[in-house]
């Protein structure tokens, strides 16, 4: 066989090969291929990539390789930053960047870059995840915005680029749900909308805090007229039981709103 190439045989007895290389101790797959040439073209190709420092992360043409974009951004991470990674990450002093595709790239702070040498980034529905513990996750979650969140409307970002995950960079508007921002010509409010058979405003409110508060109320209300749907609840832990308590008793919501439950539940009745 060729250097850097093994026979393998699949189940159902179809031959294919696989590269192997081992640098710095280290024996790294290359991946499975149809042909033993191309298996060894593989293995040159890593060979070339881990002792030619000319060849760097940001010049660098993945069409041109053999080896897939992931196994290329890992070698060139191997041989620049002496840690192996078998995701497609390539780390920077102070963050770094996840090879999604090699164009669609993503930067995300230095912290966590535990979590994203553990946890393969995805997309699916234009939405990015991780598989953690059998759950999709979707990475957004992660700064507290919510599923489906609108960009722009619940959160934007800082510098306008939408690649750019790192903390500093994501502003969450709306953290609660259904909570929506009114920026009306430099006045900030917050309109509250529960979804039951369509969108119902609850009202509109000063704070975040309050808006919050008004639809884990008009949640609340809408169980207590019959009608069993699993709300989400908002949570403030800033407060304390006895300062929500106050809060939650204060708080108004929309006489219309509570006419549709009132209505609801004696529709339900007669029926």
């Amino acid at each position: 066989m060729l250097p850097g190439v093994f026979k393998a045989v699949k189940k159902n007895g179809s031959v294919y090969y696989r590269a192997n290389i081992t640098c710095r101790n280290r024996h790294i797959s290359l991946g499975s291929f149809s042909s033993e040439e191309s298996a060894h073209q593989a293995y040159l190709q890593a060979g070339r990539l881990m002792s030619d420092t000319r060849i760097t992360i940001d010049q660098i043409t993945f069409s041109d390789y053999i080896l897939s974009h992931e196994k290329t951004v890992t070698l060139l991470n191997f041989r620049d930053n002496q840690i192996y990674i078998k995701n497609p990450v390539y780390m920077y002093r102070r963050y770094f960047n996840y090879y999604l595709t090699p164009t669609e790239i993503y930067k995300f702070d230095s912290d966590d870059l535990f979590y994203y040498s553990e946890h393969r980034l995805l997309r699916r529905g234009g939405h990015l995840y991780v598989n953690d513990y059998g759950m999709q996750v979707t990475i957004l979650s992660r700064y507290g915005i919510r599923n489906y969140a609108v960009a722009g409307k619940d959160y934007q970002f800082a510098n306008q680029d939408e690649y750019d995950l790192r903390y500093e960079n994501i502003i969450n508007i709306n953290p609660f749900h259904g909570v929506r921002c009114r920026n009306k010509s430099g006045m900030i409010s917050y309109d509250v909308y529960i979804h039951i058979r369509g969108d119902y405003h609850i009202g509109k409110y000063a704070t975040l805090q309050e808006a919050a508060i008004a639809y884990n109320k008009a949640a609340d209300l809408a169980r207590q007229h019959g009608i069993s749907k699993n709300f989400p609840s908002n949570f403030l832990a800033e407060l304390s039981s006895e300062k929500y308590a106050r809060a939650y008793e204060q708080v108004t919501i929309s006489a219309k709103y509570i006419n549709y439950l009132l209505q609801n539940q004696a529709e339900r009745s007669r029926g």
